[in-house]
């Protein structure tokens, strides 16, 4: 068994884990943070994305142990209260989702590829950099359309915070 303590959306947590326990599980049956998927449980469809340090994740490869001291940020800690990050906000106005099942992961990783391109994305890149999670209704159109709106949308702040401080 292994103590684990991180801050998980903002809020310290800690407890104990089997040292096999996955962060995806750990999320979902200690925490009760559900919103993070198990959907192959081979690190293939995404569907389990979150954030840790920052950085986006696949919490179906990570242990919880692995986890400790780090900050997690999952699906339910993207809000700002009842208003919608911006790209949860896009995904809405550009349905990009249907069942809703890779949803999170696939909001998870736009979050994460938007920070990483604050100058804004393509669809090439996009479409690359999505290679790691799997739809199986969307054909993919609708989330790109999303997340290309939502770069455009978030890069407008960083060239408006740009324009000044120049």
């Amino acid at each position: 068994m292994s103590d684990v303590s991180f801050v998980v959306n903002g809020r310290r947590v800690s407890g104990t884990a089997e040292d096999r326990t996955l962060l995806v599980h750990f999320l979902r049956e200690n925490l009760g943070l559900t919103g993070t998927h198990v959907g192959c449980d081979t690190s293939q469809c995404g569907a389990c994305v979150v954030h840790v340090d920052g950085r986006a994740v696949k919490s179906c490869s990570m242990l919880a142990a692995q986890a400790s001291g780090s900050a997690v940020t999952t699906i339910e800690g993207l809000a700002n209260g009842s208003d919608l990050h911006p790209v949860q906000a896009a995904f809405k106005e550009h349905h990009g989702l249907q069942c809703g099942f890779c949803t999170p992961g696939m909001i998870m990783t736009a979050t994460d590829m938007i920070s990483r391109h604050p100058e804004g994305l393509d669809e090439a890149t996009v479409r690359a950099e999505l290679d790691g999670n799997i739809c199986r209704c969307t054909g993919y159109h609708n989330i790109v359309k999303a997340i290309l709106a939502a770069s455009k949308a978030m890069s407008k702040g960083v060239k408006g915070r740009a324009k000044q401080a120049a």
